[in-house]
């Protein structure tokens, strides 16, 4: 935010200005650092027109990443935390995120720790995140941490990206078949309703099917959509409870194609995680529980949950895991005893992630080579079909 202030200096010269701090508290703290005495301060009110429109607020992965690596190098380059903040917070266009960050900075100026003032935000700074941190403060590793985290959010960032890239081809064709069929349902197949009822020989059943349901869609696309509508938010909703999401969480694993491709994104991020978490100086408990909160599955996260309480009994982890041979495949199992036994377990963890990586990779690219053909075919035949069943009558009134 920005605000105009009027102050005095020690021998009462007056100053006017502009200043951006997060709140007017920081402002007036800043004047102040400066030895300025604050007489008049309020906030700058932008003109409507000069206001930015902001649909989706919050901070994007790919924000985060790029802060996150910025962030590392320039405290690897020997900067101050709070200096590399304050210009970090310059470089930002993200209003929201450039508010947080300055008050980040304000916060560590002001003597918070970095970790407790990230807690300040969880919904951009994951309990991940600032558990990381935490250690590296705790363990005087901050720079290493920092190139952690930047590290394992561009390999999170890359993945998500994929996985939304494969997701925008079927889409396309499933947006093409609903436009087709809205449009032959409205413009075309009204058209040639009339004639095709004019001639003596009865409809095919198909043709009667397509007319009756373009009229349909005419007459109740209102109630539909409305029901459509109902259908989504009752889905939200239940998947946001535990239940609903636990359900879809069992269920999706069990999808053909789809459920392994999942099994290996839940267990790269499971070994990602908590590789980083371990390199990053977490005791493993405490790892694991860090694992739990953001892994993403129910059923991923009570076994990781559980492999936590075991390993506080003080048994291995491996032992827990191979408790759960649907979730953790062998080959994970089998390099986790290796690490526990030769006490690299976060080096063993990481080589699992750089071949499920590319697991994920060969498996999303196959996924899409399979896809294109179904869907080119599935097009094919919504589109077909729907000319055959009105072309058919035609051209058996004109052969007559």
């Amino acid at each position: 935010m920005k605000f105009n202030y009027q102050t005095r200096t020690k021998t009462g010269e007056i100053r006017t200005g502009n200043i951006e701090a997060s709140s007017e508290e920081a402002a007036i703290s800043l004047l102040q650092r400066h030895e300025l005495y604050v007489t008049f301060l309020k906030e700058a009110k932008l003109p409507i027109y000069a206001k930015r429109v902001r649909i989706f607020g919050g901070v994007s992965k790919k924000e985060l990443v790029l802060f996150s690596r910025q962030l590392a190098i320039m405290f690897k380059s020997k900067v101050s935390l709070m200096e590399s903040l304050k210009v970090l917070s310059g470089q930002v266009k993200n209003p929201d995120f450039k508010e947080k960050i300055l008050k980040l900075a304000e916060e560590v100026e002001g003597g918070t720790p970095f970790s407790k003032a990230l807690s300040l935000y969880p919904k951009t700074f994951s309990s991940f995140y600032t558990a990381m941190v935490k250690s590296g403060e705790v363990s005087g590793k901050l720079s290493e941490v920092l190139n952690y985290l930047a590290d394992h959010l561009e390999r999170e960032y890359y993945l998500a990206s994929k996985a939304k890239g494969a997701l925008i081809y079927p889409s396309m064709v499933l947006l093409v078949v609903i436009l087709v069929a809205l449009l032959m349902a409205f413009f075309v197949i009204p058209s040639l309703t009339q004639i095709l009822e004019t001639g003596n020989e009865p409809l095919p059943i198909v043709t009667q099917i397509v007319i009756a349901g373009a009229d349909l869609l005419k007459r109740w696309g209102w109630l539909l959509i409305l029901v459509l509508f109902f259908l989504i938010f009752f889905f939200l909703r239940y998947y946001k409870t535990e239940h609903g999401k636990k359900f879809f969480d069992d269920k999706l694993l069990k999808v053909p194609l789809i459920g392994n491709l999942l099994e290996m994104i839940y267990v790269s991020r499971f070994s990602e995680n908590l590789s980083t978490l371990i390199s990053g100086g977490l005791p493993i408990t405490q790892a694991l529980e860090t694992v739990a909160d953001i892994i993403g599955n129910i059923s991923y996260q009570e076994a990781t949950l559980e492999a936590r309480d075991e390993v506080r009994k003080g048994e291995a982890i491996s032992s827990v895991l191979a408790r759960f041979p649907d979730l953790f495949p062998p080959i994970l199992i089998q390099m986790v005893l290796v690490g526990e036994k030769t006490g690299t377990l976060d080096t063993t963890l990481m080589n699992i992630v750089n071949f499920y990586q590319k697991e994920v990779d060969r498996a999303i690219d196959n996924l899409l080579s399979i896809m294109e053909p179904v869907l080119i075919i599935f097009l094919g035949l919504v589109v077909g079909g729907l000319m055959l069943s009105i072309l058919m009558p035609l051209y058996r009134t004109l052969a007559l």
